[in-house]
């Protein structure tokens, strides 16, 4: 055999275990998920009084929606707690704060535990740039500042856009550099 040849067949069984691995490992990776439903549009809800929900001298407001307890902050937090369905590691919390992206945690102990009113179906609660409510099925809250928040549904519960996009930009998106 000369050199060439055994080059030429060297070289084919590279690119032959090349073929065999890439496709193995392509087999072996599972799907994209989906991307989560968006939320629902909630300051199309009618709004309520906050007085009406007012807690902790005013300083938040707090109401209960489907089984879930939940709070606004004036300070700019906010979150539900209670049975979340289909959150990650048993999380009874879903929180964040104005300008930031939620996340699912475990408290020990009620965000809040006096008594709070029910919030209506297709009512919400605002504050600044956060708006919380429900539709009779869903618990919603968004912060119209860069549209980040939750959903609790009786299935499921999920953030909504976790990748801030004014801070987030693919390559080839930015408007000051193409």
């Amino acid at each position: 055999m000369t050199v060439s040849s055994r080059a030429f067949v060297g070289a084919a069984c590279l690119a032959a275990a090349g073929v065999l691995n890439a496709s193995g490992l392509a087999a072996a990776q599972p799907p994209t998920p989906p991307p989560p439903p968006p939320a629902p549009n909630v300051n199309a809800w009618a709004p309520a009084n906050p007085q009406n929900y007012a807690v902790f001298d005013g300083a938040a407001y707090a109401f209960s929606s489907n089984g879930l307890t939940c709070m606004l902050q004036r300070s700019g937090g906010y979150g539900c707690n209670g049975v979340l369905p289909g959150a990650p590691e048993g999380a009874n919390l879903i929180s964040g704060s104005a300008g930031g992206v939620p996340a699912f945690s475990v408290a020990p102990a009620p965000i809040y535990g006096g008594e709070v009113k029910a919030l209506p179906a297709n009512s919400r609660l605002s504050f600044g740039t956060v708006s919380c409510g429900n539709d009779g099925t869903l618990t919603s809250c968004v912060d119209s500042r860069n549209q980040a928040g939750f959903v609790v549904s009786p299935t499921a519960s999920w953030v909504v856009n976790e990748v801030d996009p004014l801070l987030a930009r693919p390559e080839g998106t930015n408007p000051y550099f193409n």
